[in-house]
């Protein structure tokens, strides 16, 4: 079979942000026009913005953050095309949070340990997942049972913020910072004997966050790190501050 070699730098364009002109990090689509960035980079232009920074498109007259999405299958691309770029990457983010004297992420841990595996790999001493499983005593990968223990951990004060709903019984909790609101509305609804989790809207600092965004995303931007834990309040959809 033919194979053709293509240049690094003849899809540059399509792998880089506009914004910053490097290669896309934890790339970030606009949901609008489908343009991406880095999230950082296109997070911190949305605080004075409200249009796409490529076609100038209008995203959302007052809440533009939440019209955009984490584009996991273009990162995947990005780190397949540039050597050395995903490693790069992690180490920055474990050299940032130890100068910082914070324990590193979880998931930065995990993506550590993957990237460990798949260098093994390559270097042709990674031993089967039979022998692997054997010498740890495990019957099943180990993933299999940690139901994202492992992932940094948020905590969280759920208030209800209405008189036509009522209060949880159980209003704090910890869980993944990979959580999305649209998990906590499943589980806000779940509890509440709702019909549907579409009915109630999630608001940190009384703006009203976005289904998509992680709860990570929301400690950054909206909770800016201030004291856990993190609060947030639940309404009706049309229930009115």
């Amino acid at each position: 079979m033919l194979t053709r070699k293509i240049k690094l730098c003849h899809i540059n364009a399509h792998i880089t942000c506009r914004l910053c002109e490097g290669y896309l990090i934890d790339a970030t689509t606009v949901t609008e026009c489908l343009h991406t960035f880095c999230r950082s980079c296109l997070v911190k232009y949305l605080e004075e913005n409200n249009t796409c920074p490529t076609c100038r498109i209008v995203i959302h007259q007052s809440h533009p953050l939440q019209y955009i999405g984490h584009d996991r299958t273009m990162q995947d691309i990005v780190y397949k095309l540039v050597p050395g770029l995903q490693e790069a990457e992690i180490k920055k983010q474990r050299e940032f949070y130890q100068k910082l004297g914070m324990e590193v992420p979880g998931d930065i841990k995990g993506e550590l340990c993957n990237m460990k595996t798949h260098l093994d790999q390559r270097n042709g001493d990674a031993k089967s997942e039979d022998t692997a499983n054997k010498e740890a005593g495990e019957e099943k990968p180990e993933e299999d049972n940690d139901y994202h223990r492992s992932d940094e951990q948020v905590s969280i004060c759920l208030e209800c913020n209405s008189s036509k709903l009522r209060g949880l019984k159980r209003k704090w909790i910890r869980c993944s910072a990979q959580a999305t609101v649209l998990h906590l509305k499943k589980f806000i609804a779940k509890k509440l004997n709702l019909t549907s989790f579409n009915e109630l809207d999630i608001l940190c600092n009384e703006e009203i966050l976005g289904k998509d965004h992680t709860l990570k995303f929301v400690v950054v931007t909206r909770w800016r790190f201030k004291k856990s834990p993190l609060l947030l309040h639940y309404r009706p959809k049309m229930d009115l501050l």
